[in-house]
């Protein structure tokens, strides 16, 4: 019998958090205003402290509006509900954010300084501290920035490193602000639970592309954002992960490692490789099932009119996971099905030797390719349940959850 799992609609970790965002000196404050924006637009509370320096770069009241908080700069302000402000700031926040974190102010933190109010008040904080340095490049190849950031991280800082570019004196290097993209993950990372930590999991995504000609190739509609989102999520819960991607128009997960592959045998010599140190191996890519018999080493012109094209199968890669793991591998495989979505995953389960078997509905309007949702069926040895619709990142947060009361209770088809 199918369960219809009635859940709340999509939640993020970063919603209700409050950040405390540190502005330093630097040109690169300017986009710092942006990612106040970004996190208030995902109803996290920011309260914005401004040392001397950055109010030269960006007003405060740019801070004030974008934030819709009062702005902190003075460690004396003599107001009475910030008398205390050094103490009770980090008090009332979750977490600290210093974008950019200038060499002065790395330098300050690495060696407990407090003759500002930010750095007093990281000092009095017992909450985690990320740091995002922006600077010229020989400014942070010096050998003194250098030991301080290794302090730092030593202290349990969250540093996370600078992109290289053209900097704003116009030499190219390292220094510039990391993307905002890399600092999400990072927070998300820290508000995650972190209930898959020490697993080693191997995620497959997308299509395959079987070539016929030098121009032509069988392939099908995915677009790997299921597969994506459940490596970030893994990520975020403190898995490491391993991403083979078939080709897809997604940039590569942040700190995740990923292995881009064409074919169907590429994928499977890849996979099959993955699989022997692996915890979990969740096969969420689109692997085409055939692939033509013959390659055209030349272009099939239009004026071959009638010809016909053989087929072969490709090696089923779950089925043989499935005869091949290693004992207490959990294992987990997609169907993507037009009708009959549990006589499927039931059929899928036994005969592929799988765990979970994860059914998506490819004709759904809001299920189907290349959308941001999904509403699946899990099916496993002790039934189904169908989850309500959501993104595609909340999907793959209910699957992790789900696959953890299947490893909690050694429900496990291959044993162990």
């Amino acid at each position: 019998m199918t369960v219809d799992v009635d859940q709340p609609a999509d939640r993020s970790v970063l919603t209700g958090k409050r950040i405390l965002f540190g502005v330093t000196g630097s040109i690169a404050a300017f986009k710092a205003a942006g990612w106040v924006r970004e996190l208030t637009a995902e109803s996290v509370g920011v309260t914005v402290v401004m040392t001397g320096a950055a109010e030269r770069f960006v007003s405060s009241l740019t801070f004030g509006a974008l934030s819709g908080n009062p702005v902190y700069r003075d460690m004396f302000d003599e107001a009475p509900d910030r008398l205390m402000a050094h103490i009770n700031l980090s008090r009332e926040a979750d977490c600290i954010l210093i974008a950019p974190a200038t060499a002065q102010t790395i330098a300050r933190l690495a060696h407990g300084m407090a003759d500002d109010l930010l750095a007093t008040v990281v000092l009095a904080a017992r909450i985690p501290v990320v740091l995002c340095p922006a600077m010229n490049s020989n400014m942070l190849s010096h050998p003194a920035t250098r030991k301080n950031l290794r302090q730092l991280q030593d202290m349990g800082y969250h540093v996370i490193p600078a992109d290289r570019g053209i900097l704003a004196c116009g030499e190219e290097g390292a220094g510039r602000l990391p993307q905002w993209e890399s600092v999400r993950e990072t927070l998300l990372r820290l508000f995650s639970p972190q209930d898959l930590a020490g697993k080693k999991i191997v995620v497959t995504a997308g299509p395959t592309r079987e070539p016929l000609d030098p121009a032509r190739f069988l392939s099908n509609r995915s677009s790997g954002k299921m597969g994506y989102a459940l490596a970030r999520t893994a990520a975020r819960r403190g898995a490491e992960v391993v991403l083979v991607s078939g080709p897809v128009a997604l940039p590569e997960p942040v700190g995740i490692r990923t292995i881009q592959v064409n074919t169907a045998d590429e994928m499977r010599a890849q996979v099959v490789s993955l699989a022997r140190n692996a915890d979990i191996v969740i096969k969420a890519a689109a692997v085409a099932d055939f692939k033509p018999e013959k390659y055209r080493r030349q272009k099939i012109k239009k004026s071959s009119a009638g010809t016909v094209i053989e087929l072969e199968q490709n090696t089923d890669i779950l089925a043989e996971l499935g005869k091949t793991r290693q004992p207490g591998t959990l294992l987990v495989g997609f169907a993507a099905e037009s009708r009959n979505h549990e006589q499927e995953g039931f059929r899928k389960l036994r005969q592929k030797n799988v765990d979970l078997v994860v059914v998506n509905d490819i004709l759904g309007a809001a299920t189907g390719f290349d959308v941001d949702t999904n509403q699946v069926l899990l099916v496993d040895g002790n039934g189904s349940r169908r989850l309500p619709l959501l993104s595609k990142v909340e999907t793959a947060n209910r699957i992790w959850d789900h696959v953890l009361t299947l490893n909690d209770s050694g429900a496990l088809s291959g044993g162990v």
